[in-house]
């Protein structure tokens, strides 16, 4: 099975906050490989891999970097593909990080997710994929029909909290 999703994270300690996405692309049936590699300490692996990513049919990177949050921007800057960042809150809470990544200079996109949004890295990597596999396409259907059904409950389950005098509904 070829990996069609790389997810990159700078160190193992962004394991935690990164295992959403390979949860969210299991359920969902989507390959994917995950590396570690840094831009400070092993910038000439980093530049190989984004420079032959799309060769080995990789269509999305998903790449995790806390602080500096060099990562994501440097393999925008080498890769082809599309690279979604997910800001690592480590220091500053994560703002250092989430600023690098919005604050890509023109031609080098990296779309940036809320800090510690891997998931929401995940489905926007599917979400970029379907556009060309109607397979993938019926899967974010099926999970937007997902959230909205947790709603749907939500709201049958608090119409039936009847411990208030004065609710009305």
């Amino acid at each position: 099975m070829q990996p069609r999703v790389t997810i990159i994270m700078g160190s193992t300690s962004d394991l935690p906050v990164m295992e959403s996405a390979f949860k969210f692309l299991e359920k969902y049936e989507i390959p994917f490989e995950v590396l570690a590699l840094s831009a400070h300490r092993t910038p000439d692996e980093v530049a190989e891999y984004a420079k032959t990513a799309h060769e080995r049919g990789i269509e999305v990177i998903i790449a995790a970097a806390g602080m500096a949050a060099h990562l994501p921007g440097v393999i925008a800057a080498m890769t082809p593909l599309p690279v979604i960042g997910v800001p690592i809150k480590s220091s500053l809470e994560g703002v250092d990080a989430a600023l690098a990544m919005l604050q890509m200079p023109p031609g080098i996109p990296v779309a940036t997710v809320a800090i510690n949004g891997a998931q929401n890295a995940a489905i926007l990597a599917m979400q970029i994929m379907a556009n060309g596999d109607d397979t993938l396409k019926a899967k974010v259907i099926e999970h937007k029909e997902s959230l909205k059904q947790k709603i749907v409950k939500a709201n049958a389950d608090l119409a039936n909290i009847k411990d208030y005098k004065f609710k009305t509904n």
